[in-house]
C-alpha cells in the first residue's frame, strides 16, 4: 500500500507533506529517530491527513498535487482551520 501523508507541527505551524510505503516507520523517523532533514527542527509532528493509493504512481502525483499552490491552500483552509 501507498501512502501521501500530511504532518503539522503546532508548535511551529509547519507542515509536511510526503509519500512512504510504511507510514508507520516513518511516523518515528520524523517524530523520533530521524538525526539529519528537515523535519527534526520542527518536532513534535502530528498526523493530520493519510490516503492510500494502490500504485506509488499514484501516490507521487497526489504528493505533486497536494506540494502545490492549490493544495497547500487546502491543506490550510479546509484541514488546518478545523483543529
Amino acid at each position: 500500500m501507498h501512502k501521501v501523508y500530511i504532518l503539522y507541527s503546532p508548535g511551529y505551524k509547519k507542515i509536511y507533506i510526503g509519500y512512504t510505503g510504511n507510514l508507520d516507520a516513518r511516523l518515528l523517523s520524523h517524530n523520533e529517530l530521524g538525526k539529519k532533514g528537515w523535519t527534526i527542527k520542527f518536532r513534535p509532528w502530528i498526523l493530520v491527513y493519510t490516503e492510500d493509493f494502490d500504485t506509488k504512481a499514484q501516490a507521487l502525483l497526489k504528493e505533486k498535487e497536494l506540494k502545490s499552490g492549490k493544495g497547500r491552500e487546502w491543506i490550510w483552509i479546509e484541514l488546518l482551520s478545523k483543529l
